[in-house]
């Protein structure tokens, strides 16, 4: 397995947790990272991305809330979820930008509900 995400969970509305995504060299050094949300029923999605140089991007929904970050010593991508609400819930996977099939995880279950 190439990408590992972890740090999931039930989180409680208005609360926060911390994802994280360990990668193998060959994705990540020279590529935007990004983290994308499967929701039940629906596709999935581009939550936020982070290029080589730090550059960030969020979508609408999520931005003033999340903070995506990485470790490029340690080949790792971290997601900062503050402010839980339950439309965050699913589950969450990192991937490069644009995302290569091969290198889909396990993703990991984020659940938002009191």
């Amino acid at each position: 397995v190439q990408l590992q995400a972890s740090g999931g969970g039930l989180g409680q509305p208005g609360g926060s947790l911390r994802l994280s995504c360990a990668a193998s060299e060959s994705i990540f050094t020279f590529n935007t990272m990004g983290w994308f949300r499967q929701a039940p029923g629906e596709q999935r999605d581009l939550v936020a991305s982070i290029t080589p140089s730090l550059s960030t991007k969020y979508t609408d929904s999520v931005k003033g809330r999340f903070i995506i970050s990485r470790d490029n010593a340690k080949k790792m991508v971290y997601l900062q979820m503050n402010s839980l609400k339950p439309e965050d819930t699913g589950v969450y996977y990192c991937n490069s930008k644009p995302p290569l099939p091969r290198y889909w995880g396990q993703g990991t279950q984020v659940t938002v509900s009191s």
